[in-house]
């Protein structure tokens, strides 16, 4: 049987978080967890965004309860305010899906001066779960979905230029954050099970889904050539419904288990089921790597001393 929205079970009394909820991927995920009940914090760049999708999810369901929050992942500092902002207001959370995304612009820096989708895709969402792992520790079912691409397949880790100073691809940056994205999930569930935390660490991809991400990446680019590639595409892509059951069901299903992925059939399109992750992502020495890495790229900015603290009975720190 076909893994659907009617799939969900009830999440009344569960409270989700879902960055870049206003649009696409995030949006149709916020619309299925307040249809089954749950409250969701909608994750937005900005204040007006966040808003705006209320009142869209408000025309289309009077079920659960919606809760704004202001996130800009190209800003660490913001992200650090916005998770303060977070456990002010509520005392747990049960779902973190890392969802907002950035792909293949031209050249660009976060506001700490990071190449934007290395900074945005991967180091702001690291930060932003390790900040919010004390409001979720002691939650039944708690998890952590990180949303990725198929190009977490083509992706590689360059650790010689990290950030692109010396060469900079939009694409190979992209794939490299995606691939970021599924390591950081597989370290964190490794890190989670070995420290006896209750909390799942998945990962999730959408196969072609139509979502803005497209064309707001030819617009950036000024790519005709993207452009005609698309059109030609167009008729395959499914959409961003369909495109978010794989990051529902590795939020919601009682089957899922930490450290799994889920994409839709044969990563292209389709109902989702278990997937493999990119064998790039399996060793354990890299991810831990990345992981020391990234860590000292966001403690400047973010105050994930108490996540580290939770994570230290890990490696005997």
């Amino acid at each position: 049987m076909d893994w659907s929205i009617d799939s969900i079970p009830d999440q009344n009394g569960r409270i989700a978080l879902i960055t870049g909820a206003n649009s696409g991927l995030g949006f149709d995920t916020a619309q299925a967890l307040l249809e089954k009940n749950a409250t969701v914090i909608l994750g937005c760049r900005s204040i007006e965004k966040a808003a705006e999708a209320r009142e869209k999810l408000l025309s289309k369901t009077s079920c659960g309860t919606i809760e704004l929050l202001e996130i800009d992942l190209a800003d660490l500092v913001q992200v650090n305010k916005a998770a303060d902002q977070v456990g002010g207001k509520f005392n747990k959370l049960d779902l973190l899906i890392n969802n907002a995304g950035v792909m293949a612009p031209p050249r660009t820096f976060s506001k700490q001066g990071l190449e934007i989708q290395f900074a945005v895709n991967h180091l702001s969402h690291m930060a932003l779960t390790l900040k919010l792992l004390p409001l979720m520790t002691n939650q039944s079912g708690a998890r952590v979905v990180t949303v990725t691409s198929g190009a977490q397949y083509m992706g590689k880790i360059n650790w010689a230029d990290l950030q692109g100073e010396d060469t900079y691809d939009p694409w190979a940056s992209y794939s490299q954050s995606k691939l970021a994205n599924v390591m950081f999930a597989l370290e964190l569930a490794q890190r989670l099970q070995e420290s006896k935390i209750d909390i799942a660490s998945l990962s999730a991809h959408p196969g072609l889904a139509r979502t803005n991400l497209q064309p707001t990446t030819i617009a950036a680019n000024r790519s005709w050539q993207a452009s005609i590639v698309y059109k030609l595409m167009n008729p395959i892509f499914q959409s961003s419904r369909m495109g978010a059951l794989s990051q529902l069901l590795a939020a919601t299903d009682l089957h899922a288990k930490s450290g799994e992925q889920y994409g839709p059939r044969f990563n292209l399109r389709g109902y989702p089921k278990l997937c493999e992750v990119a064998s790039s992502a399996l060793d354990s020495k890299k991810r831990a790597r990345l992981w020391e890495l990234s860590e000292k790229l966001i403690g400047d900015f973010v105050q994930i001393n108490r996540g580290k603290e939770i994570l230290s009975k890990t490696n005997g720190l």
